[in-house]
Formats: structure tokens, sequence, C-alpha cells
């Protein structure tokens, strides 16, 4: 559907050529603009459907109930089977802080949610086959499981911005009064009016970014990742990824390009996990909940891992 819309005014209202790198630029940003915001309305909403029925108080205890290493599992699992984008897992790691789940939980969901999805798992099985299909899912998992400890370590918690717990301590304590399904229908309404208008520009403006590097990307850096033994390859590969924007499905024909141009293992799932797990637009968005300090740890500690899951990768294939 947003294919269509974007083929629409590219190539028909506009007149513009598909083989032109601005009109590949355009395409991607009008579709992906319109993809992100309908996904993030349709995911706010259900949210705040979710916590109209489910009271924070009741998942806070439910959560703090189980081992952490199980509740840990849990945000992995349910991360790796939302078939979301970077950009639209934003809004459920605010209702997951809503609901008084732990953030070190919180941040292992918001990396696997990007990262593994089983429309990717059934995309890569068709084009790179089981062995590297696996070898990826299991990276991201084990990023994901130790991204989140990492980053629960240095108490995260003073880093997130005032207004995500002026949300959890106030609209969020009224919800269980609230029984008939208009209430609940309308404080859901309200939730995507609220949290859109706080983060609108910021997408359009990462989405933007990204489209510039998507339509313009250079191919002679894919060449030198292809022909480059070097010990640094790795790290190129991961500082690639970030201005890329893509979701784990969108850059698997790009993970196919490089692998068929002899792309090394590691690196190509280097460069694939850090397109989808520390892409611009996703930083941008992340900005609005989370304040610098806890962004910069995120993407170090999500760096640092990557570049390790890639030499591992480089070095035992």
């Amino acid at each position: 559907m947003f294919e269509l819309f974007a083929d629409f005014l590219v190539y028909q209202v506009l007149g513009l050529k598909a083989d032109d790198a601005i009109a590949h630029s355009l395409h991607f940003f009008i579709a992906d603009s319109a993809k992100i915001f309908f996904m993030l309305a349709l995911v706010i909403y259900l949210m705040g459907l979710f916590r109209s029925f489910i009271s924070p108080e009741q998942v806070r205890k439910y959560v703090q109930g189980k081992p952490k290493f199980l509740a840990r599992i849990l945000a992995i699992l349910l991360g790796a089977v939302t078939p979301f984008c970077s950009c639209s897992s934003v809004p459920l790691f605010i209702g997951f802080v809503e609901a008084g789940i732990p953030l070190g939980v919180t941040f292992s969901f918001l990396i696997a949610s990007p990262m593994i999805n089983e429309i990717a798992v059934v995309l890569l099985l068709g084009i790179v086959g089981w062995k590297i299909t696996l070898l990826y899912v299991l990276s991201g998992l084990v990023v994901a499981y130790f991204g989140g400890i990492a980053m629960e370590k240095f108490k995260p918690e003073k880093w997130v911005e005032a207004y995500v717990w002026d949300i959890k301590m106030g609209q969020a304590q009224t919800l269980d009064t609230q029984q008939d399904l208009s209430a609940r229908h309308h404080y859901a309404v309200a939730e995507v009016k609220d949290i859109v208008g706080r983060i609108w520009k910021w997408v359009l403006f990462g989405v933007a970014a990204g489209a510039a590097f998507h339509g313009y990307f250079p191919p002679s850096w894919v060449e030198l990742l292809a022909t480059s033994n070097h010990f640094l390859v790795v790290p190129m590969a991961v500082l690639l990824g970030v201005p890329l924007y893509s979701n784990a499905v969108g850059v698997i024909p790009l993970a196919e390009a490089m692998l068929l141009k002899g792309v090394a293992v590691g690196t190509t799932l280097a460069l694939m996990m850090s397109i989808a797990a520390i892409s611009l637009p996703e930083l941008l968005i992340l900005r609005k909940v989370i304040q610098w300090q806890a962004l910069a740890l995120f993407v170090a500690i999500l760096s640092v891992a990557i570049i390790l899951v890639g030499w591992f990768f480089n070095i035992v294939i």
C-alpha cells in the first residue's frame, strides 16, 4: 500500500524516472514516512487500549514476580515476533516504562524488536539459506540479552525524560475507572495525538537523512568492504550502517548483494545489525524519551557488541 502510494506520487505525479537517485531517495522518504506514521499510530493506539484493560500496577507485579532473566527472555521473544521497525518500537518502549518494567529488560526488547522478526527470518531463509539465518537470529538474541544487561548496570533510569515518568504517574493511574469501550478508545486516541505530536519532526528528519544516504550510497563502499581484510572492516561496516535507515526486512536485499560480492559473513551481519538496531532515525526518536547520556551509552554498548559478533564470525567462518 505504501509502496504504491509512493509510486503514484514519484513516478506519475512528479514524472521522475525510476533509475534516478533523487527519485529513489524521494520514493524511500514517502513510502517509509507513511509506513512509520501508520505503524506509530497503530502501535500507540493498541498500547493505549492494552493499558486501559491492564493497569500498570498489575503488569509491574507480574514482571517483578518473575526472575529477571525470565522477564528479559520474554521481552526479547516479544521483540522478535513483533514485525515493527525500530521507530515503531519506541511507543512500546514508552509503554514498558509506564508499566514499571525494568529498563534493562525494556532495552533488551528495544534491541530485539527491530533486529529480528518472523518476516525477516522467512526472507533470509529464502535468500541466504538456513545457516546464515540461524547465525543472524542467534547473534541478535545474544546482543539483545547482554546489551540489556549492560545498560542496566549503568542505572539508566536517571536519564529517562521526565514526561515519560509523568505519563506513568499520571494518566496511567486513572485507567482502572474507565470501564466502557468508548472511554478506552478516547484514551488511546489521546495517546496517539500526544506521542506523535512530540516526535513527528524527529521522524521526518530521521527518514529524510536515511533517504539521502539510501539513494546516494556509493557502490565503492560496498566494494571496499568486499576486498578489505583489514581488522577495521567490521567497525567500518557498523559505522556505515548507522545513517542507513531500514528495518530487518529491508536490509536483506543489501545483505544478499554484499554476500554475492564476496563480503565476509561477519561483516555482512555487522552491517545488517547496525542498520536495524542503531540507525539514525531510531536514535533521533529515542532522544525524545531518553537523554543524550543514555543514548550515547546505548550506541556504545550496541556498537561494541555488534563489532564483536562480526569479528567472531569472520574468524570462525
